[in-house]
């Protein structure tokens, strides 16, 4: 694939993405507070093709408010890993046992 083509094929992706600050949001239903949030780096090549949207995140956490795992939801393919890596690093309340939230994270490449 030619790098043309697949920088036409990321731009198609970015027609569905919705456009906002770089924020974590934490769902409303969610219910552990999160203690420490890490918020995920903007990827070189979504900076330079523009590319922003949401991406959610589906974490399990530990009783110790560890992040246990991290599984990607939805979003654009060039924003899931930072997402991934950033939410990966955040510590969540201590609680009686395992909870699963879902984090969704908006990237703007303003």
């Amino acid at each position: 694939m030619t790098p043309r083509a697949f920088a036409a094929i990321l731009l198609l992706f970015t027609l569905f993405a919705i456009t906002g600050p770089l924020v974590a949001q934490e769902n409303p239903e969610n219910t552990r507070k999160v203690l420490t949030r890490v918020s995920p780096a903007y990827p070189e090549l979504a900076r330079r093709m523009n590319i922003h949207g949401i991406v959610k995140v589906g974490v399990v956490i530990s009783p110790n408010g560890n992040v246990k795992s991290a599984n990607v939801i939805g979003g654009n393919p060039v924003l899931v890993n930072a997402a991934v890596e950033a939410v990966r690093k955040w510590k969540y309340e201590p609680a009686s046992g395992d909870t699963t939230e879902l984090v969704e994270l908006r990237f703007d490449s303003h």
